[in-house]
């Protein structure tokens, strides 16, 4: 490919032209649908992966920077994550079926509940507001840490320190033994 091509799907990627979505199509679908089936042998779920590739790519075109890596390495990784996601989804899924006959949905009690942490997100509210957007995405919004690295613009190793702090901190106020030491 060439980089004058890449050039111009950089810049209309910028401007948040919808024609970079075509070129990308043109241009990286062939190879990006490759480095999917790799991880996914599944063809439908495949097809999903790289669909939901190129939504990604479209969501998070501002945050491609040129100078951190080659347009093409910003897709694989995305291409990749993506295809890794599904896999975890996929298992995730088939591995629950719900057995309606032992099921204790409705056989849960009061007691059964942990009181203690029905109100994690009061206490969450008490924690510095940086560790509470890291936990809310992780936790709360379902995101990977790279993810949230990506959508928050805050670099992996800092939402990584964050987590464990904010987790810690989290710890305290359930553990009061904690404070102490």
């Amino acid at each position: 490919m060439s980089t004058l091509i890449e050039k111009q799907i950089v810049s209309l990627l910028e401007k948040s032209d919808k024609r970079a979505i075509s070129l990308l199509y043109e241009n990286y679908a062939d190879s990006l649908y490759g480095v999917i089936s790799k991880v996914l042998t599944d063809e439908d779920l495949a097809q999903d992966a790289l669909q939901e590739t190129f939504i990604k790519v479209w969501k998070k075109a501002k945050s491609y920077d040129a100078s951190k890596a080659k347009l093409f390495t910003w897709l694989y990784r995305i291409a990749y994550n993506t295809a890794i996601d599904k896999v975890r989804s996929y298992n995730n899924k088939s591995s629950k079926e719900i057995q309606i006959e032992s099921s204790n949905v409705y056989k849960l009690t009061a007691d059964s509940l942990n009181q203690d942490v029905l109100d994690i997100k009061k206490h969450l509210n008490t924690l510095d507001e940086k560790y509470q957007i890291v936990i809310n995405a992780l936790f709360f919004e379902g995101m990977t840490q790279q993810e949230a690295s990506d959508e928050l613009e805050i670099p992996l190793g800092t939402i990584k320190s964050r987590l464990k702090i904010g987790l810690r901190e989290l710890k305290k106020i359930y553990d009061p033994e904690l404070k102490q030491s």
